[in-house]
């Protein structure tokens, strides 16, 4: 059997001891699967520190397989290796290695050792491909590593003053959907207790993929309005990103209230719980969204502007709302006006991108209205960043610093793509498949600004569209070559 080897080394100005504590905490694997995998995890036990085992299910198009692999030859603050039981390879060994060097901090250095199924035949079909794929994925990989390791660093550096250094206990509900699934790998490679706000029917169901990540799950049922107050204390911050999907399907008047109902009822109901709290969160932040300044044309948007019209500002006004009880009890209060999130996993893009790969994507209506984009890592820390700076407060943009139009939009998914970007859908086509909900999403414009993000000292990862799109479609431009 023919065996090829790929090595990749990045150097991570941050000691090899956080290096290596990064991959081993829990939620490390989904901080490394790329958003364009269609990774599942079916189930997991142990870790990399005790010859842990996982098995995941990989999405091949239309078939999937199964991959078994195990954790060995574990060297704490060195090294661990991956090893394939039954999968995709006829062989497959993964080392990860960690090494102090000269300069600040060190080298992260992915070693695999692999054979293609097929013998000769396989290499010479898929061998090309192969070491193309481990390429953008570890392009990926060693950028998410390199930000989230300095980002921790960053914010624990913040945590000393504000909650004495201490891993904090975080208490998230909306845990499953695109926002919730980052947020929660992330804050616990960071060293953080998760706990889960699930709703008291996913509770019984139970975690049958062992998934690491979490610390518990306290219930609650917004629709019967019930929920677990013993459950609820003593947690240092409370995330709230739960509410229904807006753009699962066409608005009717049924549809409209579930997703009003899910987030300003959720909302109060959360919030006045914790209002009873004997010992309450320090710090609560809660999802809103940049349809609270409606159509706006070519108006510049900051925190300071007056609400818009229609039913996503009335949304999201209330919303906002329903949280006053936390100010007046004197529980910091960050509202992130979210955009439009940039990520193949979910949301717009994933959408968009199948039409825009077999270059039948074009501009929507006449493609003068304004995106305010975010690349979803970008989400991830504007979170974190209203965690743990006692400056942010009141409603925080969360979008990224440059605003485009639709059509400067289309043209730069693109030419990420490759593609040409000739079908544009007219303003009455998107009306007729979507109903009001074409109006709101895809024809309105709003150019918004994250002033406060800036002002109290956030740094984008990725500040510019094209930057976003290329991280998160594994496109990237001549970075993070190996050595």
């Amino acid at each position: 059997m023919r065996t090829e080897e790929y090595i990749r080394r990045v150097h991570i100005p941050a000691p090899a001891a956080e290096v290596f504590q990064w991959h081993a905490r829990p939620g490390a694997f989904e901080r490394l699967t790329p958003p364009w995998e269609a990774v599942e995890i079916v189930e997991r036990s142990g870790g990399i520190e005790n010859n842990g085992r996982v098995v995941l299910r990989l999405g091949l198009g239309p078939v999937s397989q199964q991959w078994v692999a195990e954790h060995r030859d574990y060297e704490a603050g060195v090294q661990f290796r991956d090893v394939q039981i039954s999968g995709p390879f006829a062989h497959w060994e993964h080392t990860h290695r960690i090494e102090a060097d000269e300069r600040v901090g060190c080298i992260l250095e992915d070693r695999i050792e692999y054979a293609l199924p097929g013998g000769r035949l396989g290499q010479i079909l898929g061998g090309a491909w192969t070491r193309r794929k481990l390429a953008r994925l570890f392009t990926y990989r060693h950028e998410v590593t390199r930000q989230d390791v300095l980002a921790h660093s960053h914010n624990r550096q913040r945590n000393q003053l504000n909650y004495g250094g201490r891993p904090m206990k975080i208490l998230v509900s909306g845990a499953s959907g695109l926002i919730g699934s980052a947020l929660i790998p992330f804050l616990t490679t960071g060293g953080h207790r998760v706990t889960r706000l699930v709703r008291k029917a996913r509770l019984a169901q139970g975690r049958k993929d062992g998934t690491r990540g979490g610390d518990g799950e306290v219930a609650w049922s917004p629709t019967t309005g019930t929920i677990d107050q013993a459950g609820l204390e003593g947690f240092d911050a409370v995330v709230h990103l739960a509410g229904e999907n807006i753009a699962s399907g066409r608005w009717t008047p049924e549809r409209k209230g579930r997703i009003r109902d899910s987030r300003v009822k959720g909302t109060r109901l959360l919030c006045e719980a914790l209002t009873q709290c004997a010992q309450p969160p320090k710090v609560f932040v809660s999802a809103s969204a940049i349809g609270y300044y409606g159509d706006r044309g070519d108006d510049t948007l900051s925190e300071e502007s007056r609400a818009g019209e229609g039913f996503l500002a009335e949304v999201c006004r209330d919303w906002e709302a329903a949280t006053a009880g936390l100010t007046e009890q004197g529980i910091r209060t960050a509202l992130l006006r979210v955009g439009i999130v940039l990520s193949p996993a979910g949301g717009a893009l994933k959408k968009m991108l199948l039409p825009f790969q077999l270059g039948l994507g074009g501009t929507i209506g006449a493609g003068r209205q304004y995106m305010s984009c975010i690349a979803l890592d970008d989400v991830v820390g504007a979170i974190q960043h209203a965690i743990s700076n006692a400056e942010v407060s009141g409603p925080i943009n969360a979008v990224c610093p440059e605003a485009v139009t639709n059509r400067e939009y289309t043209r730069t998914l693109g030419t990420v793509l490759g593609r040409p970007t000739f079908f544009p859908i007219p303003a009455f086509a998107a009306r007729l498949a979507f109903g009001e909900m074409a109006d709101a999403l895809l024809l309105a414009s709003a150019r918004v600004e994250p002033q406060r993000l800036l002002r109290t000292g956030y740094e984008f990862r990725y500040p510019r569209l094209e930057s976003a799109l290329r991280h998160v479609l594994g496109k990237e431009a001549g970075a993070g070559r190996p050595e």
